[in-house]
């Protein structure tokens, strides 16, 4: 898979620590995240699907993570980093082992597929 992002030769330099600073605090905050947990969901306020999200893992009784950032009236700008950081344009973001596995409905998919439980390492 290949995503589509600006090679840095075509960036001038002047822009380049600009452009690589732009909200990084967040991003490290989510890998630090990644880092210690095996799960982490990334959400947001006042949307519903993480909520859902965090619902199906709390009855399953699965450990995670919870970051949320601003709500559909706030911080949009800053939760930009995460979608250009990940590619992934919705909340929540999931990710089970370092890797991003998308939000709810992929979740759920996986979890019907039993491959969620075998990323959680428990097949």
């Amino acid at each position: 898979m290949s995503r589509h992002i600006l090679d840095s030769a075509k960036i001038h330099p002047a822009i380049q620590e600009t452009i690589a600073s732009n909200n990084a605090d967040i991003v490290l905050q989510v890998q630090d995240a990644i880092a210690q947990h095996k799960v982490v969901v990334v959400g947001m306020a006042q949307n519903p699907v993480p909520k859902k999200t965090r619902k199906t893992l709390d009855s399953m009784g699965v450990e995670y993570a919870y970051l949320e950032y601003g709500s559909y009236l706030s911080m949009w700008y800053r939760r930009n980093a995460l979608k250009m950081w990940t590619g992934w344009a919705s909340f929540p973001m999931i990710f089970v082992s370092g890797v991003l596995i998308g939000g709810n409905n992929d979740l759920n998919a996986l979890i019907e597929s039993g491959e969620f439980a075998t990323l959680l390492g428990e097949s």
